[in-house]
């Protein structure tokens, strides 16, 4: 993937809004997102999207929608209750939606769910959310014929005579002949009507209709939205007949329709785009009719060829949207004969071929060409100069390969061209021909060029391009020489993108004038000579990385200018003198820092420590010299510390220890000495230690990340001892004087002494660790009751499987009695996963001083030992008595005995009250969570 996808990424704060809008849908629908409805690639969203493509009751609990049909008398009725459900699958939605910034925010969240409550609470609803029992929203049977009869209930093979009745009532003339039969009535009667055919008497569902076939019957009027209500029905052919007005929507409902034709009729208006639930439609013919406007079947599972009979769908239509499919093959030719389109999109697909020379010639009013993501070949037809409107040209991630054509200076409108990951290349300087084309697109603002075999020197006429260009990217090809020296021109740049390709020279000082840029990645070139004081100029800069060149000299001092910057990459190149302190003021530095492998010299500056929001520094392979900073531990943030191969001394300081994200940390090949802080052994998250080739001395511990040998390499340092047997390190042994300087006797009668205090020493501390043992130490929360591991061990009958209410990855929860009367509930951290302690900390923070009605109220925390001497932590909750949320949604299918009720306005107030709760939770936990957020970045420096 292109460096430029995996830059400038930010924590995202919306996490607790996306797990509430899964929680909406889960009550809604009464399915876990891991049901094994999913398991073949549907998610939950998914599967409530569709529902909402006409489909609605589909996804509803199947007890919910018999007694809607079977106890909502009245049309108003079940419209409301319709209306409720509706909005609050789409709360739900909209809470989850992928990109973070899509979601909606809690205001908006509060302001939907009052209006769904105003409506449930309106004269008419009152009575139906009284009568709504939601009876226990258990799983729904995956069986699509018991669904299709569970919604039909009431009205099956009578539903499917009224669908027909009424489709025959729309029409101003109804065939002469044609439909003079559909007038006897009677059970099955309907299935002798002309143009009507139904299943077998011997299949599951008789009588049930199976095909409309009324082409060329001389029919006029609509077509009813009655005829969604046909369940059963797989062909639907109403073509040449003289229908007006627009395709109902509701034929989306037609979950079975294999074959829609309604070619040759005066049908109007748009396509609608939920037709796209119709996923087993394999034949659809809309031709010769008066669509217009938009033909949309985007993101859907759509199969197989793109019909040619699409090409003749109208001669109004402007926009045909097919991105983000299954779809193969070729474009139809028919396709580029729809001279009326402005936008077509068939991004995301499976499609190939090449692109026929004179595709665009008839598409004068192209606006929008999104072809991204297929599998096209060949070269980009000449006949794209003829779409003298189009504005975006998106080909990228195809296999187009040849010279990148010219005639784009005809394209005035043009704002984005996204050529990147395909084959395309530049051998002669004739080749960058086009670039001299776009300086004509005066509006141009992004041009994407990556990941292709572009090579050669640039043309100066770079530094010609629009000013309005604001993204930039060469990366990723084999461009040689060196970078226009007037690139500084393009003012509006906020993106440059430069890695990965061969230039040389030294980066233009012009640079300097690019003030809007936010990001600048030239790392892996072969560019030299200094770093520019000018780029101090770019004070709006939050990412530079210039890594794996060969840049000389001093860091410039002018970086301390740039105070939003986030991301720093200066490895592996030549630079030498100090790290300079100014860089470490720069308060924003949060993503990484590396100057490694270079020939920097002195000490790391004491002002690293003002960093404390810093992930990642690297400073190893270098000439650093002199101890390593305490303020190290005052970046709270730091999860990678890398200092190996340079010339530092002194002991490892203790404030280390403070790190407690600390994951990977290298002090190797220095000359370090002392004694290993017993402080390293306290961060819980450090995995990787590596202090090998030092001067360290003295007893290695054994806990923390001393207690994995494969996570720890510390050879190379002849005078340590002790540790862990698969260490195999000498055992630590008082060392004794050399006798001989002394006499025999006194020193035997002072040892013998000695020894006799020892002893006595010793029993009183096994002793006193005994008594410990027994009443092991006990954490507390101001103003919370203090319990011991003994304690919980009585008041959960040894934590007795009876009495375990439900286990997870971090703990498991058992029932417990601490008195007579106060029944708990107990977590029992399960300390072998490493992220449970991080859970137990976090937790712990957010809940030791928060207090809300709808937050299960907490007693008490133990942190001791248990009677292994094995660390032991746990939290004791108020016991509920009445089962969790989850048990209200998810009842145990054979409990039958006590039906739990739920009706719709109680589960809106549920949602109602436990968005502030979960807001509240995350504003309180986000610091301490923060520093696990991962901010791996796709980019090398």
């Amino acid at each position: 993937m292109a460096s430029r996808y995996g830059a400038g990424n930010t924590v995202s704060t919306q996490g607790d809004i996306y797990s509430y809008g899964i929680l909406v849908l889960e009550t809604v629908t009464g399915k876990r997102p891991t049901d094994k409805k999913f398991i073949q690639g549907l998610s939950l969203r998914e599967y409530v999207e569709l529902g909402l493509h006409g489909k609605m009751m589909d996804v509803v609990d199947t007890q919910l929608s018999l007694h809607l049909e079977n106890e909502l008398r009245t049309t108003d009725e079940y419209k409301v209750m319709i209306d409720c459900l509706v909005s609050l699958l789409r709360l739900g939605l909209y809470c989850s939606q992928e990109i973070p910034s899509n979601r909606m925010s809690t205001g908006d969240i509060i302001k939907e769910l009052n209006a769904i409550k105003q409506t449930l609470l309106s004269p008419t609803s009152v009575m139906i959310s009284s009568l709504l029992l939601l009876l226990l929203i258990g799983p729904a049977s995956s069986d699509d014929d018991a669904a299709a009869a569970a919604r039909t209930s009431t009205g099956g093979v009578a539903g499917d005579e009224l669908a027909l009745l009424s489709f025959k009532s729309s029409l101003l003339h109804q065939g002469g002949l044609s439909l003079a039969s559909w007038n006897t009535s009677g059970h099955g009667q309907h299935c002798t009507w002309v143009g009507v055919v139904c299943g077998r008497r011997r299949r599951r569902r008789p009588h049930r209709v199976v095909k409309l076939l009324l082409r060329s019957s001389n029919l006029s009027g609509i077509i009813s939205p009655s005829l969604g209500n046909l369940s059963f029905l797989r062909e639907l052919d109403l073509s040449d007949n003289y229908l007006s007005g627009e395709i109902p929507p509701e034929l989306s409902r037609l979950s079975r329709l294999q074959l829609l034709e309604l070619s040759g009729n005066s049908i109007q208006g748009s396509i609608p785009a939920a037709i796209g639930a119709c996923t087993k439609l394999t034949s659809l013919d809309l031709s010769h009719n008066q669509l217009r406007l938009y033909f949309d079947l985007s993101c859907n599972r759509l199969s197989g060829a793109i019909p040619s009979s699409l090409g003749q769908l109208s001669s109004s239509l402007l926009t045909m949207n097919l991105r983000q499919n299954n779809l193969s093959g070729m474009i139809p030719n028919s396709i580029w004969n729809l001279s009326s389109l402005r936008a077509f999109s068939v991004s995301e697909n499976k499609l190939g071929g090449m692109i026929p020379t004179n595709a665009f010639k008839t598409l004068h009013l192209l606006e929008v060409i999104d072809m991204d993501t297929n599998r096209f070949h060949g070269k980009i037809p000449a006949s794209v100069a003829n779409a003298s409107h189009l504005t975006r040209l998106q080909i990228d991630g195809n296999l187009f390969s040849g010279i990148i054509t010219s005639g784009f200076g005809r394209l005035r409108n043009l704002t984005t061209l996204y050529l990147w990951r395909n084959l395309f290349q530049t051998r002669e300087q004739e080749d960058w021909g086009f670039i001299s084309d776009l300086t004509n697109c005066s509006k141009l603002q992004t041009l994407d060029l990556g990941e292709n075999n572009l090579g050669g020197v640039l043309p100066n006429s770079f530094s010609n391009l629009s000013t309005s260009l604001s993204f930039l990217a060469l990366d990723l090809n084999k461009i040689t020489g060196s970078i226009p020296k007037d690139i500084g021109n393009l003012i509006g740049l906020q993106h440059l993108y430069l890695c990965n390709n061969n230039f040389r020279g030294s980066l233009p000082s012009s640079l300097g004038r690019l003030r809007n840029l936010g990001i600048l990645v030239a790392y892996e070139n072969n560019l030299s000579g200094s770093i520019p004081l000018a780029i101090g100029n770019l004070t709006e800069l939050n990412i530079l990385l210039l890594g794996t060149n060969k840049f000389s000299g001093w860091i410039p001092y002018t970086l301390s200018n740039l105070t939003n910057l986030l991301s720093l990459g200066l490895s592996t190149n030549n630079l030498s003198g100090p790290i300079p302190s100014e860089l470490f003021n720069i308060q924003t530095l949060s993503i990484m820092i590396n100057v490694s492998k270079n020939n920097l010299e002195g000490s790391i500056p004491q002002e690293i420590g003002h960093l404390k929001n810093l992930v990642e520094f690297h400073a190893e392979s270098n000439r650093l010299s002199g101890k390593i900073p305490n303020t190290l531990g005052d970046c709270q943030l730091l999860r990678y510390l890398y200092l190996q191969n340079n010339l530092l001394s002194g002991s490892i300081p203790s404030a280390l220890g403070q790190l407690k994200g600390l994951e990977t940390l290298d002090l190797s090949s220095n000359n370090l000495s002392g004694q290993i802080p017993t402080s390293l052994a306290d961060i819980t998250m450090l995995h990787s230690l590596n202090l090998s080739f030092n001067s360290f001395m003295g007893e290695v511990p054994t806990i923390g990340a001393f207690a994995d040998a494969s996570g720890i390499s510390i050879q190379g340092n002849a005078k340590l001892c002790g540790g862990i047997p698969d260490l195999h390190l000498p055992r630590c042994c008082p060392l004794l004087e050399n006798r001989k300087h002394f006499p025999v006797l006194p020193i035997s009668v002072s040892l013998v002494a000695a020894l006799a205090i020892l002893s006595s020493l010793y029993l009183l501390i096994t002793w006193h660790k005994r008594t410990k043992k027994g009443a092991p130490s006990r954490t507390s929360m101001k103003g919370h009751p203090l319990v011991s591991y003994s304690q919980l061990v009585k008041a959960t009958d040894g934590f007795a499987p009876t009495n375990l209410l439900g286990s997870g990855s971090f703990g498991s929860v058992y029932k417990g009695k601490l008195n007579i009367q106060d029944h708990v509930a107990v977590k029992v951290l399960k300390l072998e996963n490493p992220k449970a302690l991080k859970s137990f900390t976090a937790e712990c923070e957010a809940l030791r001083n928060m207090r809300h009605r709808n937050l299960v109220k907490i007693v008490t925390i133990c942190s001791s030992i248990d009677n292994r001497g094995n660390d032991f932590k746990a939290i004791v909750y108020d016991f509920m008595p009445n089962g969790s949320l989850e048990d209200w949604i998810h009842p145990e299918t054979n409990d039958q005995a006590d039906q739990r009720h739920l009706n719709l306005h109680r589960r809106v107030t549920i949602h109602y009250l436990m968005l502030p709760v979960h807001w509240t939770i995350f504003t309180a936990m986000a610091l301490n969570l923060l520093y696990t957020v991962m901010l791996n970045q796709a980019m090398c420096c």
